[in-house]
């Protein structure tokens, strides 16, 4: 059976006296004050915690945030059988570290892959429909920085069809996105794309992903 406060306002008056446990134990039944006191009480050790594995002062004051938002919503989990309230929050914030850290590594593999790869833009995309004399290397950059702007799922999906020649299907297998996801991804794209390329030139290149 749950611990449970008779009110908020005793609450506020005993917290000092409470251990961790007992203020997760209040967390679960949502009083907001016993969460701001245990940010109050450990915020500084989770950061040290998230800093050993992110070592950028925005990521981890990003993830900080994010660690105590997400122990008020998996509070329901945390059984104080299974251990200290610290050491399930420490689990906690290290896991989300380790899985922000691979995003951001992963974003920066592929945003390397793509500054290698629009050196080989397809010609398709460095000709105009009409007779409008833009430079080649002019209409790449163009694109490159379109491209460098769209979401990251619709840029990869991008990459994978234009750059690698890959067809939807097999972009979904690589990827393991459904295939109907990866086609809207697609469509979403070609239209931010054109749109901007409109935009800035006034013009548009005959583009075709791989079906």
């Amino acid at each position: 059976m749950l611990y449970t406060f008779e009110s908020t306002a005793t609450l506020q008056t005993t917290l000092p006296q409470i251990t961790d446990e007992l203020l997760m134990a209040a967390i679960q039944v949502e009083d907001k004050a016993a969460l701001d006191e245990i940010y109050k009480r450990h915020h500084a050790t989770i950061r040290a915690v998230i800093n050993r594995v992110l070592h950028n002062d925005q990521s981890v004051e990003d993830l900080l945030q994010e660690v105590f938002m997400e122990v008020w919503r998996m509070a329901p989990r945390y059984s104080s059988a299974k251990g200290k309230a610290l050491g399930w929050i420490i689990t906690l914030a290290r896991r989300r570290a380790i899985d922000r850290l691979r995003r951001e590594q992963a974003y920066c593999r592929v945003e390397e892959r793509y500054q290698k790869e629009t050196e080989q833009m397809p010609e398709s995309w460095t000709h105009t429909n009409g007779g409008d004399d833009v430079e080649s290397a002019d209409l790449r950059r163009i694109l490159a920085k379109i491209v460098s702007e769209l979401p990251e799922a619709q840029r990869n999906a991008i990459l994978l069809s234009f750059y690698k020649g890959m067809s939807q299907r097999e972009i979904s297998q690589q990827t393991g996105v459904p295939l109907g996801t990866v086609k809207t991804r697609l469509e979403l794209a070609m239209r931010k794309i054109e749109s901007k390329f409109r935009e800035i030139s006034g013009e548009w290149p005959a583009l075709t992903a791989a079906a």
